[in-house]
């Protein structure tokens, strides 16, 4: 009797821990494209957690962001939407942050964060908000520590926001989100959690870029040349951060600030080793979009360049996914995916694809297969963009780029050309790829767009339209 006991209490347990909901880690840095990591083919900056990361499980080598900025491309990370769905096309106002007309830009959704509280996940956020409202919990998190605002002016004696209020933090803000997020981790070790670990590094833009970086990988980078970043002629489109262009100061700050985000995945990992949460945790690594070091002449992203740009670079953002036992190790992925694949394939993931809001109906697909060691064969193999006045959709071959009034449009041969060096719009014999790459352009966003927000069509926006400013170069 004894005997047949025990293995009843073994095979409930063992039922029960299959049917224990899996944990998730997202950890999401600020303007870092794909390119600056080891695992991505970086032979000078030093990521070896995040290469460990990307060793235990699976790296898509074509992951690209909907949009180039900020704001826009974390609202399509959390709720599955473009920016012509969800209304936030360019990043977001101080004075909806903080003050008298702060308000959640994603309130009129369904975002992730509520899906999993729903769910019975608790939710934590340490890291940018930057999606309004930045005072107080929303979107489905209790645990709450953010920045007031979304730029970053450096990583030390910053302002950050816990319990409703305001204090200065002294040291290294990079290593504050981590320290904060391993607190999260171990307040709820025992119940499912999602942690949204959101740094505001590398964060490769802005006068700190002038500065030397004074964190611990400073004195490394001090004397190397890092010719990862391109040595090149500015772009004649350039229009902002023209001080960074082969500057070897900007380089080493952009270089050591990676480094330190890699110590804060390592701190992370480390933690749910401790905690015997390794095989239980889903560690999901992204950036909000891709960047630029000098590539092409170009230093930054889309919203840095007139008009509006839309290189591969610019979108490529580095997508990891690692959970031991139920995604293969060492494995990469080729498909064309896209931030707004995020949230249908994660929820997928965790066996909550039902829970997928219909309404507005996401435009993202669900990769869920891929990450458990599954083929697609019938994959979509494209994906589109927007940067208010521009748009593209880039497919296994081609890249079109329309900007509306009046152009100019560009037209590339992703396979022939991959660097986009050769604009083949207009020229012999492309017309009939540009009318079908058009066509499916203007379908998409045909299809997904919201009368209200679509830009294109008298809609409006959540944030001041770049192209509405006055700006000038810098």
């Amino acid at each position: 009797m004894r005997f047949v006991l025990s293995l009843f209490s073994a095979l409930t347990f063992g039922l029960s821990a299959v049917a224990k909901p899996t944990n998730v880690v997202f950890i999401l840095t600020d303007n870092q494209g794909a390119w600056t990591l080891g695992c991505y083919g970086n032979k000078d900056i030093r990521t070896p957690n995040i290469d460990r990361l990307a060793n235990e499980g699976i790296r898509f080598t074509h992951a690209l962001s909907s949009n180039p900025v900020c704001s826009p491309t974390r609202a399509t990370f959390l709720t599955g939407l473009i920016p012509s769905q969800h209304g936030v096309h360019c990043f977001l106002d101080p004075k909806y942050m903080i003050g008298p007309e702060a308000y959640d830009t994603l309130d009129e959704f369904t975002s992730i964060g509520e899906v999993l509280r729903e769910a019975g996940y608790t939710c934590g956020l340490s890291g940018k908000w930057h999606l309004g409202a930045n005072m107080t919990p929303s979107e489905g998190f209790t645990f709450w520590v953010t920045k007031p605002d979304g730029s970053t002016r450096e990583f030390y004696d910053q302002d950050i926001i816990e319990n409703g209020a305001t204090h200065k933090e002294a040291g290294y803000t990079t290593d504050y989100w981590t320290k904060r997020g391993v607190e999260f981790i171990e307040q709820n070790k025992d119940q499912p959690f999602f942690l949204f670990l959101a740094y505001n590094g590398p964060y490769a833009l802005g006068p700190l870029l002038l500065n030397e970086s004074q964190n611990r990988h400073a004195a490394y980078y001090a004397d190397k040349d890092l010719l990862c970043f391109p040595r090149d002629a500015m772009h004649p489109w350039q229009f902002n951060n023209k001080d960074y262009h082969n500057n070897p100061v900007s380089m080493r700050r952009v270089a050591a600030e990676v480094s330190g985000v890699d110590d804060g995945v390592g701190e992370i990992m480390a933690t749910l080793d401790r905690l015997g949460l390794t095989e239980d945790t889903l560690v999901v690594y992204a950036a909000d979009q891709g960047w630029m070091g000098g590539q092409n002449g170009i230093w930054g992203m889309g919203d840095h360049v007139r008009p509006f740009g839309a290189h591969d670079l610019m979108m490529q953002i580095p997508f990891i996914f690692r959970q031991p036992g139920q995604i293969p190790a060492g494995k990469t992925s080729d498909l064309l995916v896209s931030n707004y694949d995020f949230m249908p394939s994660i929820l997928s993931f965790l066996g909550l694809g039902e829970k997928m809001p219909q309404v507005p109906k996401s435009p993202g697909r669900d990769f869920a297969p891929v990450l458990k060691g599954k083929e697609i064969p019938q994959w979509p193999s494209e994906v589109f963009y927007e940067m208010e006045t521009c748009r593209a959709i880039r497919t296994d071959r081609w890249k079109f780029v329309e900007r509306t009034p009046a152009g100019p449009n560009e037209f590339y041969d992703m396979q022939a050309d991959p660097q986009e060096r050769f604009n083949l719009y207009g020229q012999d014999g492309t017309k009939e790829a540009v009318g079908e790459n058009r066509e499916r352009l203007h379908a998409f966003f045909k299809t997904y767009a919201s009368p209200k927000y679509d830009l294109w069509n008298g809609g409006t926006s959540k944030a001041t339209p770049l192209s509405s400013r006055k700006e000038k170069a810098r």
